[in-house]
């Protein structure tokens, strides 16, 4: 399969518990931010990479995914679906889109949005040689509470106060081989780091790349209703 043609496998089965009372009636892609969902805005981010063929992957309220966007054409892209009964975790929800998959692909979790240039991932990947590779961004956070050292005494040795950690995370985007999903059985709820720990025993060429740029995590009411306003922001008074 060659870059123009690749295909891209987005997770959007999970249930939301963290988004409820949102999400009860409607799956966390289809929250909206401004003026269309959180998928669409994932769509056009894909479809601006040069990626036009797309496999769902649906469970927890799928119809009101399917119906929404059918098979992709009114944006310009080729939708199909891998549906489960039940969610599936990550890496399980993955494994349901196996039979789409005929090469190299992108994966990417539907409850985020991207701003980062992922040609040059795919690029970084085929270089490599990798089995998967891990799109990556820096991330500093301040923990709330003070912590505190003790020797094997209980002996105070040093006071912490709300220190800061930092370091690279996984953003839910993924450049996968096929051979992948090898290490993620069949109709298990499994998360992803599952299947890549699983990997890397076994020696794998598993790669991250430092992405420049940024995403939105849609994980819980807080997150969303900050990224919410932000985005109805853009959109002008509706006067």
């Amino acid at each position: 399969m060659t870059k123009q043609n690749l295909k891209a496998v987005i997770l959007a089965g999970g249930l939301g518990t963290r988004l409820h009372p949102y999400t009860l009636f409607m799956p966390k892609p289809m929250l909206p931010l401004g003026d269309k969902p959180v998928l669409e805005h994932l769509i056009s981010w894909l479809y601006n990479n040069g990626i036009k063929e797309m496999v769902i992957c649906v469970s927890y309220l799928r119809r009101m995914i399917e119906d929404y966007f059918r098979d992709g054409k009114e944006l310009g892209v080729k939708i199909a679906y891998a549906r489960t009964n039940t969610p599936m975790g990550t890496a399980g929800q993955l494994k349901s889109a196996e039979k789409f998959i005929d090469g190299t692909f992108l994966c990417v979790y539907g409850d985020s949005i991207y701003d980062f240039d992922v040609k040059d991932m795919i690029d970084f990947h085929y270089k490599k040689k990798a089995l998967a590779t891990i799109a990556l961004l820096p991330y500093k956070t301040t923990l709330k509470y003070g912590f505190i050292d003790i020797d094997k005494n209980e002996l105070v040795k040093k006071w912490r106060e709300k220190p800061s950690i930092e370091g690279l995370i996984n953003i839910g985007c993924y450049v996968m081989e096929p051979e992948f999903l090898n290490y993620v059985p069949k109709d298990t709820r499994l998360g992803m780091n599952f299947a890549f720990e699983k990997a890397i025993e076994k020696k794998e060429k598993i790669y991250g790349y430092n992405a420049k740029g940024n995403f939105i995590d849609i994980g819980d009411k807080r997150g969303y209703i900050g990224v919410y306003k932000k985005f109805l922001g853009k959109l002008g008074d509706i006067l």
